[in-house]
């Protein structure tokens, strides 16, 4: 009785389904591919992939975007609650918009390398007289500056203006560290409310392979093979410098700065990669970077601070985006920039990257402002705008994977700075 009893307390469970045993990172990109393969066989009617798929994609990307706003209020506002000292959050803060300036500034030097070296626009012999393009007037620096404070509490929660946003939940964060034990209760109350919006946002998670799949199917059934084709080599150019950045730039931070195995890293980032393809948006890819960058170690205290930061100003993909579509459209109009015109493209990307935060079609706008700077007519962003969509996809790729590596940077540099400290502390006791 008692062997029988014991064989059966041994006995092993029933294994789960292939399909609960593949990970939520495997599901992203079987959906990915999926939806280009399902995309491709509805080239002939990209109406009924409009119709019938788009919607699912659309409705995933509302409930990110629903939830993004509260997340990044209460994570930042509990973020700088954490730190527990002004002085500590201006440290973070600097070290985190250097680290933006400098990953931007070799983004767009890698654009014009490559373009320059592959001569992106070597043999295209596009009709260029019926090009026209109503460039958007840029905000200035000044605007820039005096926008980013919000004259009401409410308006920036509806629009999502994140640098609104950010500014509040700062401003905030600095009230509850100078109120001191009075603000405790307030304090308990966002901290709440920050793992609620994460817990809303895992949720969310969990069905990403669903509007992962109706995202990308629709771009592909609208734009299809032959409508690349004419741009194809300015996609493999800006790809190629795009993947560039990823491999050298961002290992070299994540090997040099965290000390991490960059191998490590980009595994980690996997999910966050195949989400940023399909949806195009670096805010919308906020929650799942969060959660990834935490599970590579990163202080949840860094991470609300830096991530929001950097999905609002960091635009490294963009800036090599710029690089490369500024050469293409010198050489298909027939220009040849100088080193100095290029330079001038260098530091215009840096300032628009923060100039332009926020800006609804801000790639567009900061090609506007590239083109002018240089001399070029404006009407070629329109040589470009056709693919624009499959060139955004890969930037957003670059763009939230800088943040990643930037908030992981910095918060192994902030941990080993504490630990200096706290063995200095010890020696002198």
């Amino acid at each position: 009785m008692n062997k029988s009893t014991a064989s059966t307390d041994q006995t092993t469970p029933p294994s789960q389904p292939w399909f609960k045993r593949l990970s939520l990172t495997t599901w992203i990109f079987i959906a990915l591919i999926g939806g280009v393969l399902v995309g491709i066989a509805l080239q002939g009617s990209p109406e009924i992939a409009d119709t019938y798929i788009k919607p699912f994609g659309t409705i995933f990307l509302n409930l990110i975007k629903m939830i993004v706003v509260p997340l990044v209020l209460f994570s930042i506002i509990a973020g700088v609650v954490s730190l527990d000292d002004v002085k500590k959050v201006g440290a973070i803060g600097g070290k985190t918009v250097l680290f933006y300036l400098a990953t931007t500034a070799c983004a767009v030097t890698l654009g014009l390398v490559f373009a320059n070296i592959m001569n992106v626009g070597a043999g295209y012999t596009m009709p260029t007289n019926d090009l026209s393009y109503e460039a958007t007037t840029p905000p200035s620096l000044i605007d820039t500056l005096v926008n980013m404070f919000p004259s009401n509490f409410v308006q920036p929660m509806a629009d999502a203006t994140m640098l609104q946003v950010i500014v509040i939940a700062v401003v905030f964060g600095f009230g509850m560290i100078a109120a001191g034990e009075k603000a405790k209760p307030v304090i308990a109350v966002c901290n709440s409310l920050s793992d609620v919006c994460i817990a809303i946002m895992r949720g969310i998670i969990l069905v990403a392979p669903f509007g992962v799949f109706g995202l990308i199917c629709p771009v592909i059934a609208n734009n299809g093979i032959e409508v690349l084709r004419p741009l194809l080599w300015l996609i493999v150019v800006a790809y190629v410098a795009m993947i560039c950045q990823i491999v050298f730039v961002y290992s070299g931070i994540i090997k040099l700065f965290a000390r991490m195995n960059p191998l490590k890293f980009l595994k980690g980032e996997l999910p966050v990669m195949g989400f940023a393809f399909a949806s195009a948006s670096s805010v919308g890819t906020l929650p799942i970077n969060m959660e990834c960058t935490e599970k590579l170690g990163a202080s949840k205290e860094v991470t609300s601070f830096v991530l929001p930061l950097g999905a609002t100003i960091n635009m490294d993909g963009t800036a090599i985006y710029q690089g490369v579509c500024a050469i293409f459209i010198a050489q298909v109009f027939g220009f040849d920039l100088s080193l100095g015109q290029q330079l001038t493209v260098v530091m215009t990307c840096l300032l628009a990257s923060i100039g332009t935060a926020g800006v609804p079609g801000s790639g567009m706008i900061m090609l506007a402002m590239v083109l002018t700077s240089v001399g070029l007519p404006v009407e070629g962003v329109a040589l470009v705008a056709g693919v624009d969509r499959i060139l955004d996809m890969m930037r957003t790729v670059v763009n939230v994977t800088g943040d990643a590596a930037v908030a992981t940077s910095v918060d192994a540099m902030q941990k080993r700075k504490t630990a200096r400290l706290t063995k200095r502390s010890a020696s002198s006791l």
